[in-house]
This record gives structure tokens, sequence and C-alpha cells, in this order.
């Protein structure tokens, strides 16, 4: 058994100009969410086209859409008010979705959950969405598109079947290059993954074998052009290595992996074990994007010593990523002296956070992020 500690929400920002197909992704999420309760906040309602939401026709209001998931439409004022109203724990929301106006800049969404001072949220990521039948003309429309992809942790290609295969190609290299590091992953009618943005739940709705016909249920009945029959198919747009070892990390080697983990790799998770560098404690890491954390937390008793990671991307090598991880175990040799331990393990401290995020994220070498460059582009 591992301590309790206070959990987190992941908050996760959905961004795409208008048109993009924001809410047909998140509906997408909605009805495919294994048991996972999700916390829907819109930012400008007057864009919202989720069913549920037309009873309310107000800002400020709460809609529930079944088995625990809520949904809000806010001005982007009040998003400091609705964050902490989901997650109280009576709400138990396991991960919070920011749909963004269609003409939101989203870095000041972002900017606005890295300076929250809630201890409940963790940053999720962006989310860019992108119309590739639209995407050129988009940019001649809104050039701020280039500024959005460049501070994206995931751009979603989206209807992807509306264009050629050398045109889909051309489409992903220049969003690519665009976005940078960010994973790039098509997509048709905004179908993901859920997992590439949070872990499902797994658990049961209800006990009861009876239950109350929910907005999930009438999505998935209403499913158009029998698009759940595609389901098995979502994996194909990205991949997920597994990584175990029950050799310490070395704490400078593991974070220069960390400083130059490649393009294309948007999630890392898991608990890293270092060893001599603190034997008291393991470490709980959450990378989403350019975005580091790590919680640590003590070893329970009797509890193995591993460290555990899973790193999710698009277009990684998954041998090299293993190979990378493996070179960052500690050798045995152990290091010279304690003051050559605490020096070691500067770069992991760095980025624990007990509480709230700060403001700002920094890479292992201390330059400012270029989400934040970006944002004040």
């Amino acid at each position: 058994m591992t301590p309790p500690r206070t959990p987190q929400i992941p908050v996760v920002v959905l961004a795409g100009f208008l048109g993009s197909g924001k809410t047909t992704l998140l509906n997408h999420l909605l009805r495919n969410r294994a048991g996972t309760r999700i916390g829907v906040i819109v930012n400008d309602f007057g864009a919202i086209e989720i069913d549920a939401m037309t009873v309310s026709g107000q800002v400020g209001s709460t809609v529930s859409l079944g088995n625990g998931c809520l949904c809000c439409a806010v001005d982007a004022s009040e998003l400091d008010t609705f964050l902490e109203t989901l997650t109280r724990p009576s709400a138990r929301l396991d991960v919070i979705v920011i749909e963004a106006s269609g003409l939101a800049e989203p870095q000041e969404l972002v900017r606005m959950l890295l300076a929250s001072d809630n201890p409940h949220i963790l940053y999720g990521g962006l989310v860019e969405v992108v119309d590739a039948a639209e995407f050129d003309r988009t940019r001649q429309r809104h050039p701020e598109i280039d500024r959005h992809l460049a501070v994206a942790d995931l751009v979603v290609l989206n209807k992807t079947d509306r264009v050629g295969e050398a045109e889909r190609e051309r489409l992903r290299a220049a969003v690519a290059e665009l976005s940078g590091p960010a994973a790039v992953i098509s997509a048709v009618h905004g179908r993901i993954d859920p997992e590439l943005l949070f872990d499902p739940a797994l658990r049961p709705d209800h006990e009861d074998k009876v239950r109350q016909l929910t907005f999930e249920d009438l999505l998935r009945e209403e499913e158009p052009d029998g698009h759940e029959g595609h389901a098995d198919h979502l994996h194909a747009s990205y991949e997920s290595v597994d990584f175990t070892s029950d050799i310490p990390m070395d704490p400078r080697r593991f974070m220069q992996f960390l400083d130059s983990r490649p393009d294309g790799l948007y999630r890392i998770k898991g608990f890293a074990d270092f060893g001599e560098g603190d034997r008291d404690h393991t470490y709980a890491l959450h990378a989403v994007g350019r975005f580091l954390r790590f919680v640590p937390r003590p070893w329970a008793r009797g509890e193995q010593r591993l460290t555990q990671l899973v790193m999710i991307g698009a277009g990684i090598d998954a041998a090299a990523l293993s190979a990378g991880l493996a070179a960052c175990r500690a050798d045995g040799a152990g290091h010279a002296d304690a003051a050559d331990v605490e020096r070691a393990m500067w770069g992991v401290l760095r980025y624990v956070q007990e509480q709230a995020p700060e403001p700002e994220v920094f890479d292992a070498h201390g330059t400012a992020d270029r989400r934040e460059a970006a944002a004040e582009a």
C-alpha cells in the first residue's frame, strides 16, 4: 500500500480554430471514456455544439453529462472559480478538459493554468486540432495559428480523409515544422485514443445492474456513419513504450535524457528510483510536452524498489528510447561523496513541486520553456 496523497486532476486544453473539429473530438472522448469521470469547461458558450449543453443557455451554468461527467460554460475570468468547483472531492472527477473558443489564444489559458494556485490541478497539455482540408486557408485568414502550433504539446491533424495521401504528408510536414517537438497525429472525425490524454479509470459507473441512461450511452447509440467500428484503429496513430528497471537511475543521466527527449514524445508517466540519491522516496514523474514535474513520496513498507515508466508519442523510436533509459541506470560505482550525491540530485529536485506548478516551466539547463517565449510573441 502506498501512502494516500491529495489527488491532482490533469487539466487538458483543447484548442483549434472554428470548424477544426474540437467539439467532435470532445464528444468522442466522452463516448469512449472507459469509466473516467470528465469535467468539461467550455470557454465561449456561443460555439458549443454539445447536445447536453443546449438545455442551459447561459454562461456560468453546469450540466451533468451522466456518470459524474460535468460540463460548464464559462468566461475566461471565471476559470479559476470553476476549477475550484470541479476539483472538489465531491465532484469525483478524473480529468478536466477545457474546450477553448475557436478564436481564443490558447497560450493564455495555459499560462493561467501554470500560474494557478489550485493545488488540486496538474497541467495536462495543450492539444491543438487542425483541419487538414482547410489548413492553408486557415493560415491565410488566421496567421496566428503558427503561434498556436508553436505552443502546442500535441497536434491532431483532423479530417485527413478529405485530402489525398501526398497532400496529407505535405500537411503533416508543414504542421510538424511549425509545432517543433510536439507530437503530430492524424485523425478522422476527431477519433483519437483517450489514453493519449488521460489514463482510463476502468471502473463501473454504478454497482447496480439497472441504471439511468446516460449522455455517453446516447452518444454511442447515435454514432454516425459506423464510426464505432473503427475503434480498433485508434492505436495506429501513436506508440507506447514501457520501461522497468530494478537498478536505480542515475539522476544526472536521467535528467540529460529528459532534457533531450525526442520530438514526438508527448507524455511520460511513472515512478523513478534514484537509489542513493534519495533512499527514502520514490519519485512520481509527470511530463507532457516540455512540461516536467516530480512528486516524491515515501517508499511503502515492503514495496519493491523499481523504476517504472510509460512513454507515449507519435513517430518515436521505441528501441532508441528503451536503450536511452537503460543507459541512465546507475553503474554501481556510486558518487564520490555526499556533496556529489546532492549535486547529482539537484537537477531532479528543481522540478519537485509539492503544491501548484510555478507559472514558468524550465528545461534541465535552466532556460525558459518555449511555451513562455511563444506566448510573449
